[in-house]
């Protein structure tokens, strides 16, 4: 539970200043790493049909997802900082971050 919270005090911070980026800066113009175009592709790859303007928390936290999750985050160990860490976010893209409209994956 430390660590989870830990995690989730990060995640907020880092999804403060994600989101000031965002709404400033056109995201097609945005990099947020030197790798985001692999990242996307190798994330395209390994989650086709995942659909990402509203999520379902089942496609992030069941069993059957973090089988595939967990490899997917293993293929940037030593390539991204903080591979490995939990991130928050918004369930509906359309949405402010509220408590009910996001969730710490």
């Amino acid at each position: 539970p430390r660590v989870e919270l830990a995690w989730a005090m990060k995640a907020h911070q880092h999804a403060e200043v994600y989101f000031n980026l965002i709404s400033s800066v056109d995201p097609k113009f945005l990099k947020l790493t030197q790798v985001d175009d692999q990242i996307y592709s190798e994330f395209r790859k390994t989650f086709r049909e995942l659909k990402i303007d509203v999520l379902d928390p089942e496609d992030l936290k069941s069993e059957p997802a973090k089988e595939k999750w967990r490899p997917f985050c293993l293929r940037f160990e030593g390539v991204v900082e903080d591979f490995n860490y939990g991130t928050l976010l918004r369930l509906d893209c359309h949405k402010d971050y509220t408590e009910e409209n996001s969730i710490f994956g």
